[in-house]
């Protein structure tokens, strides 16, 4: 269970494997010029917030894996070279994406629905059930802090958390598009902000 506080949720610029439709998991792909520009864009449209009356961020949190990290770390420079606020930024590997096992390097395909059904899970891949898990505790220790959360990490394990929000699952989130998640009557709601 999510706790019930808003949060931001960043996933990772473009990859070559995301450009190409491969699964990448937890193979540590770099972003290319196309995801570095993302992150960048990414940052300067947060940096916005502190001049709109949102709620600014208070810290970002990250994935370890390079395109998430570097990803963070880009948006964490735009932030501050738009309004002036240095954000902390720290790691979890929680916030690792899942491990698709023999599907890493592979054509997204056939198996992927399954895999987030139960009902099937490739050969040294992560159970979509434990991925939802360990997402949702990695979330959760970033929202025990004071403030307002960033979370940068992974397309998957956003539809892990989606899948502990209550909302449809299989559903494609953009590279580098912020995304404002607030719990509203017992429900999740997400803005995009590009």
């Amino acid at each position: 269970m999510l706790i019930q506080r808003p949060f931001w949720y960043l996933r990772h610029g473009q990859t070559d494997w995301n450009a190409q439709n491969l699964s990448q998991g937890r193979t540590d792909i770099p972003l290319n010029a196309t995801g570095e520009a993302q992150a960048v864009k990414a940052g300067a449209s947060l940096a916005r917030h502190w001049r709109d009356g949102v709620t600014p961020i208070a810290r970002i949190v990250s994935s370890p894996l390079v395109r998430a990290l570097r990803t963070a770390e880009a948006a964490r420079d735009a932030i501050a070279q738009a309004s002036g606020v240095e954000l902390p930024l720290t790691t979890d590997a929680g916030l690792e994406e899942v491990c698709f096992g023999v599907k890493e390097g592979q054509p997204m395909g056939d198996w992927y629905d399954p895999w987030i059904a139960g009902e099937y899970t490739p050969d040294g891949c992560e159970p979509f059930d434990e991925l939802k898990h360990r997402a949702t505790t990695a979330v959760n220790r970033a929202l025990e802090g004071e403030g307002l959360p960033l979370i940068v990490a992974h397309g998957a394990l956003f539809r892990s958390l989606r899948a502990a929000m209550g909302l449809p699952i299989n559903v494609r989130l953009a590279n580098a598009v912020p995304l404002y998640i607030t719990p509203h009557d017992g429900k999740w709601e997400l803005q995009a902000f590009e």
